[in-house]
């Protein structure tokens, strides 16, 4: 078990995927477990992905390593993705590691502002608890304060804030 520090009370619940949701734009979200899914969408959406937007040099920027990034996260991970008709528009995933699942998250920026970021995150959080994950946690860049607002309304806290890059932590059930 590593040093990593988990909030007391758990988190949730949350729901499960597949769910539709309306955007702040009006527009019809569907937000579904990737299980089997083809890639190709997500390819293309992280292809299309700016790279200004990139964090911790994730996503990958060549489609090589989109590829064989994706491969890993589809096979190893709990995904969920959010669509707009046939267009992969957002991506969440949870890895697991030695003591907890580490957290990921992606919007395609057209639809960035819009409210999918945290229905994508609920969902995820949702399919993980009924998966059997009950400790999760992600890093953030600590001046990136949108997400950081993102992370604490769905109940994650800080728990470590030691470099430019902030830990934060939640559970999500309690075992029993």
């Amino acid at each position: 078990m590593s040093e990593r520090i988990y909030p007391d009370d758990v988190a949730g619940p949350f729901p499960t995927p597949p769910r539709e949701v309306e955007d702040a734009e009006g527009r019809l979200i569907e937000l579904q477990s990737a299980g089997g899914m083809d890639p190709e969408p997500l390819v293309e959406m992280y292809v299309a992905f700016d790279p200004s937007d990139r964090a911790q040099g994730i996503p990958p920027s060549q489609e090589d390593r989109i590829r064989s990034w994706l491969d890993v996260l589809l096979t190893e991970g709990l995904n969920v993705v959010a669509w707009d008709g046939p267009d992969a528009v957002g991506h969440a995933v949870l890895m697991p590691d030695s003591d907890g699942w580490e957290l990921a998250i992606f919007v395609f920026q057209p639809y960035q502002g819009a409210g999918i970021g945290s229905e994508l995150i609920r969902t995820l959080l949702g399919y993980g608890a009924s998966e059997g994950v009950e400790h999760v946690w992600l890093t953030v860049e600590r001046w990136n304060r949108p997400a950081i607002g993102l992370y604490e309304s769905v109940g994650f806290e800080p728990s470590n804030a030691e470099s430019f890059e902030m830990e934060m932590s939640l559970v999500i059930t309690d075992g029993e």
